[in-house]
């Protein structure tokens, strides 16, 4: 008889992972031969004070043509569009179990493409980036988001202001800064996330050209809080910089937790999102 709480009932026999990349981290759930994760399992699983803790919860789950494709719960129990990170570790367990170098898994934003980049190292195809406003979605119609109507501070002197609008399957707020330390992103991060502009919510992000390989980014993340990393906001903020040009098309993306190369591919127009993966706990629910 498991002794599972109540929160994991539905997941009893179901293979876990806890994983991440860069610091940013999940919890991966098998789904694909049965099992429910529910918005309280990921409530339970994404709680810091719990017996697990993490960023996001991911469940591996099959698709109509027997493929696997994985769904995203933040740690509020809200769902995701995308998840960059946990796409290379996600990738990577599939690689793993299935023994190739490269392989396409769904998302709740599309087919992801992913192939080994190195030892412990997985690219991403993040797929172009949306720009335009109702593809975002912002909620009012504007010509150029590179720039959108966000202020910080008194109206005369705001603080920050002008932030770029991106959707990497999800819906970026990326403010530039001389310098990402110094920015109270706890405070203003959850007023953003919530700001009318975006009605479905916002990543928040604060990014510094340090020169034009090198960005440095710190994330408030939509459903979950500040964030060692966010492999969306790395691609967002990649994306932003270019638009601003602030940066070369391809750069190194330093965050808290760790560092990406984000490359956004004039020919193709995707994004790809190289950097580290880390398998730290594996087992069973209810062994």
């Amino acid at each position: 008889m498991s002794d599972l709480p109540p929160a994991l009932a539905g997941l009893d026999g179901c293979p876990f992972w806890q994983m991440d990349g860069a610091g940013n981290d999940f919890v991966i759930v098998d789904l694909r031969r049965g099992g429910e994760l529910t918005r309280e399992a990921a409530q339970y699983l994404g709680d810091r004070e719990g017996p697990f803790g993490c960023d996001q919860i991911i469940g591996l789950v099959r698709d109509k043509t027997g493929g696997t494709t994985m769904i995203i719960y933040n740690t509020d129990g809200s769902f995701a569009g995308a998840c960059g990170n946990a796409s290379r570790c996600v990738g990577w367990l599939l690689m793993e179990e299935t023994g190739e170098n490269e392989l396409t898994f769904g998302s709740p934003s599309g087919p992801l493409h992913a192939t080994r980049a190195g030892e412990a190292q997985i690219t991403v195809d993040m797929g172009e980036p949306k720009l335009g406003w109702e593809d975002i979605p912002l909620a009012e119609e504007m010509n150029d988001t590179r720039y959108i109507d966000i202020k910080l501070g008194p109206i005369d002197k705001p603080v920050l202001w002008g932030p770029s609008a991106v959707s990497m399957g999800n819906p970026h707020c990326v403010f530039f800064v001389e310098d990402v330390d110094t920015q109270a992103l706890d405070r203003f991060g959850p007023m953003i996330e919530h700001h009318p502009l975006y009605p479905e919510g916002a990543n928040v992000s604060v990014a510094q050209a340090v020169d034009r390989e090198t960005l440095r980014v710190r994330t408030w993340e939509r459903g979950v809080g500040l964030t060692q990393a966010c492999g969306t906001a790395a691609c967002a903020a990649l994306v932003s910089a270019v638009r601003r040009r602030l940066t070369d098309r391809k750069a190194t993306v330093h965050m808290p937790g760790g560092a990406l190369i984000i490359e956004w591919d004039e020919a193709t127009n995707h994004v790809f999102k190289t950097g580290p993966i880390r398998l730290s706990r594996q087992g069973v629910f209810g062994d």
